[in-house]
């Protein structure tokens, strides 16, 4: 009788040394593209702390290009460079403590932002796209998420 117990507990702790291999695997820091008000992801990436990732789009209002840079900060996003193509209504005209306003050919860049966020909204574009580069890849959100759909980005950690 005692045999069969040890051999029971072995077991046991085998298959739980085995679960936890298997769930440390798909375990980790992702970041999530979600619709903002069901919560259904789209599409979610493997990323690691200090990963950069960007969201270039055509401003409706201005009508000229954006490219907004940010850095994952441990669970929060926090902005680093905003490089666009005109002031104008919808874009940032006053910069703040810290900020730098300079130029890259034709292209105004703001750099120096602190503020960090949990999360980030978009409404993808109608007219014209809104692109993720992420990890050498580049995403058209039209496609992934679909035309004027409510999106949330967000740094998630856990089980995938």
């Amino acid at each position: 009788m005692r045999r069969w117990y040890g051999l029971a507990v072995n077991g046991v702790l085998i298959v739980l040394v085995i679960g936890a291999g298997a769930a440390v695997a798909f375990y980790g820091t992702r970041l999530s593209i979600a619709d903002a008000e069901s919560g259904t992801v789209y599409k979610q990436w493997l990323i690691k702390e200090r990963d950069v990732f960007a969201i270039e789009f055509i401003h409706s209002v201005n009508n000229s290009p954006v490219k907004e840079t940010f850095i994952v900060a441990g669970d929060e996003i926090r902005p680093i460079a905003n490089r666009f193509a005109a002031f104008g209504a919808g874009m940032q005209s006053e910069l703040e403590a810290g900020q730098q306003l300079t130029r890259d050919g034709e292209f105004l860049v703001i750099t120096g932002f602190t503020a960090s966020y949990k999360e980030l909204n978009y409404i993808v574009g109608t007219v014209s796209d809104h692109v993720l580069s992420i990890h050498n890849e580049t995403i058209s959100l039209r496609e992934l998420c679909g035309k004027n759909a409510h999106i949330s980005i967000r740094v998630k950690r856990g089980f995938l």
